[in-house]
């Protein structure tokens, strides 16, 4: 029986060996529900949930609805016991990756059904998953002033109405391949200092990026 833990390293491998250049942030949260993993590629923001032969399926609607809210693509990994199966609960739009435990012990991933462009996505929700300052060097990219009184939400708004939804693709896969969360941390506690508010805990914070990103 393979589990979630068993799957999750093995799959970064496989991934990063099919789609060339990318970007692994996990457990990141969409709404109600929590991404396994968002998959940054070039151009495209993909979501991945992971159903190992441990897991059922009763959160899987509520996590569909999410993942179709903000990622451009998404896929479902799954063990063998769901193999046969999972196909009746996903949207035809999902992609569907299966891992087989081979005699070795190693894992053997086969891409069943690849993930077609997701129509439900929300591109609002999309944007969301930028952080503030890489929505303010958006702004700046594209000539746009910085509206330093404006909140992040209505910053994302205007990126969406003034720049070419395919260019602003592009920008933001750039902007989430180049992101350093410890540098984010050490500003946010800057700003904490600064107003006499007490710097955050540091968490750790997991990064795994494609050899071709390196």
């Amino acid at each position: 029986m393979l589990h979630d833990r068993d799957i999750r390293e093995p799959l970064f491998a496989f991934l990063e060996q099919r789609y060339g250049k990318i970007r692994i942030l996990e457990e990141k949260t969409m709404g109600r529900s929590r991404a396994d993993i968002v998959m940054v590629t070039p151009g495209q923001i993909c979501g991945i949930e992971i159903k190992s032969d441990a897991d059922g399926y009763t959160r899987l609607a509520r996590q569909i609805r999410d993942y179709d809210r903000y990622f451009d693509r998404n896929f479902c990994a799954v063990g063998v016991s769901h193999a046969a199966h999972i196909e009746e609960h996903l949207p035809p739009y999902w992609g569907i990756i299966t891992a087989e435990e081979l005699e070795d012990g190693s894992l053997d991933f086969y891409v069943a059904r690849e993930a077609a462009p997701n129509p439900q996505l929300e591109e609002e929700r999309k944007i969301s998953l930028l952080w503030r300052r890489e929505l303010n060097h958006l702004l700046l990219r594209n000539g746009l002033p910085a509206y330093a009184g404006k909140s992040k939400k209505s910053v994302g708004e205007i990126l969406l109405e003034r720049v070419h939804p395919d260019e602003l693709a592009w920008q933001m896969t750039d902007e989430l391949f180049e992101r350093d969360y410890t540098t984010i941390e050490q500003e946010i506690n800057a700003y904490r200092e600064a107003h006499g508010e007490r710097p955050k805990r540091k968490r750790k914070r997991k990064k795994r990026t494609g050899k071709a990103a390196r």
